[in-house]
């Protein structure tokens, strides 16, 4: 039986113009790709003329990309679909009215890491433009991630606010998460599946006619909205997880003089049915905007969604926040490191100059949210060092100076840490490295970047996550 919504849609006809809220790693190359799809007439690309992202209406309606890093396929899409005359940025939202379908994909940061409250304000005000001037039979669709219930609550209570219109009624409403990641953010949208949750049965159907045609590899798995909100929290979570328990085994293998490489190739080489192992890496920090949070929008949801008490044992966190933790806690041990191998060549913490390599949580981008190094140069500094940021990609960040220009970084350093896998830090030059630096140097691993055999024979002081069986070189 047909539906008022069905309705609505059917009169609209087929998807021809799409909106895209939000013009940043998520929202430039997905509205470049639905520009790209046969038969779309318009893409837009909504972004607020601010003082601090303004600039990227003008640079994305020259076809140019205003992400930096490597982004393979991104610069050459854009140039197409602007040059052709599909996609269009605009700070001017009544567009909105226009359009068959609207995403959303706008962040939605905590307040602070202390109350881990998330911070709707900026999605509110996108939910609000679209509601503002949303017509009968659009397809409204938030990527954002989110707490489990948004869609069919907050979400929807904003949008029918300001619309006057009814969610499932007059338009349709759904919750299609993200699965990108930095430097891939093409090959990602194509190639990973596609969780779509509607609010109802059309709503979902409707999604998956705007996703269905950006996909190459990638199929579309169908679900509820608020299933969709929990897959995309959980997924995030699980891998918070894995590197978590690689992070707890590093520091046990430490702790016991071993090397976490060997212990992970052993563990590895257990294979068969039924025999499942997916050991992540050690690393000196969980960085970004969605691994850092998403334990805890999923941890919020069983309250917002809940439907029954959860039943766990009381007065214990749960698996997910221990590994939060585990995780929070690498940028500290990270300096525990830098103040171990200081203490091989008789120095302390205080006074000493520190390199630090690497200001991006993700290699070969320029990706610093919420980057583990931000936090271990606040350590380092509280403890009286004087640090110095190197990065090929990040050229600036509120209260941190950095430089592009590696030499004057390491020059006259005591210690040299690692803190990103920047591709130009494994092919670099280190006895070059070495006579930069003062006397008696030391460095710090904090990716497994380099050989600790290579870089004790060049005269470093090695310290590195996991390896206990070099970190003792050369107290022993």
């Amino acid at each position: 039986m047909a539906t008022e919504l069905s309705a609505a849609l059917n009169q609209r006809g087929p998807i021809r113009t799409i909106g895209v809220i939000g013009m940043g790693y998520v929202g430039i190359p997905s509205a470049a790709l639905f520009a790209s799809v046969p038969g779309i007439r318009r893409a837009y690309g909504f972004q607020r003329n601010s003082p601090t992202s303004g600039y990227k209406i003008r640079m994305l309606n020259e076809g140019k990309n205003p992400l930096k890093g490597e982004e393979p396929g991104l610069d050459k899409l854009l140039a197409d679909v602007v040059h052709k005359g599909v996609f269009h940025c605009t700070d001017d939202f009544t567009s909105i009215q226009e359009c068959d379908a609207v995403t959303i994909a706008i962040q939605t940061p905590f307040k602070s890491p202390e109350d881990l409250i998330p911070d709707l304000t900026a999605l509110e005000e996108g939910l609000r433009q679209a509601g503002r001037y949303l017509t009968r039979g659009t397809l409204v669709v938030l990527e954002s991630t989110i707490t489990p219930g948004t869609t069919c609550g907050w979400a929807r209570e904003v949008l029918e606010e300001e619309s006057g219109l009814l969610a499932g009624r007059d338009f349709a409403l759904a919750h299609a998460p993200e699965r990108v990641m930095v430097g891939r953010l093409i090959q990602n949208i194509q190639e990973h599946d596609r969780i779509v949750g509607g609010i109802d049965e059309d709503s979902t159907r409707r999604a998956i006619e705007l996703y269905q045609p950006v996909l190459t590899k990638g199929q579309i798995i169908p679900m509820t909205a608020t299933a969709a909100e929990v897959t995309k929290t959980a997924e995030n979570t699980f891998r918070d997880l894995q590197i978590a328990a690689a992070n707890q085994l590093a520091l046990y293998c430490e702790a016991m003089g071993v090397n976490f490489y060997d212990v992970r190739t052993g563990i590895d080489s257990l294979k068969g049915d039924g025999i499942t192992r997916a050991i992540l890496w050690p690393g000196a920090g969980v960085g970004g905007h969605c691994l850092t949070k998403d334990t805890y929008h999923l941890e919020r949801g069983v309250d917002v969604a809940g439907r029954t008490p959860l039943d766990y044992p009381q007065g214990h966190e749960s698996l997910f926040v221990l590994a939060r933790h585990v995780n929070d806690f690498m940028p500290r041990h990270t300096f525990h490191l830098v103040r171990q191998g200081l203490s091989c060549v008789g120095k302390e913490v205080s006074g000493s100059r520190i390199a630090i390599l690497g200001f991006s949580f993700l290699p070969n981008t320029d990706d610093a949210r919420n980057t583990p190094t931000e936090q271990f140069v606040n350590i380092c500094q509280i403890h009286g060092a004087v640090t110095e940021i190197h990065d090929p990609w990040v050229h600036e960040y509120p209260g941190f100076s950095l430089s592009s220009d590696i030499e004057p970084v390491v020059k006259d350093a005591d210690v040299l840490v690692l803190m990103t896998a920047h591709r130009m830090y494994y092919a670099l030059d280190y006895d070059w490295v070495k006579r930069m630096m003062r006397p008696f140097p030391v460095l710090v691993d904090g990716r497994n970047i380099v050989d600790p055999d290579v870089i004790i024979r060049a005269g470093f002081v090695y310290e590195g996550i996991g390896r206990g069986d070099k970190n003792r070189y050369p107290r022993d």
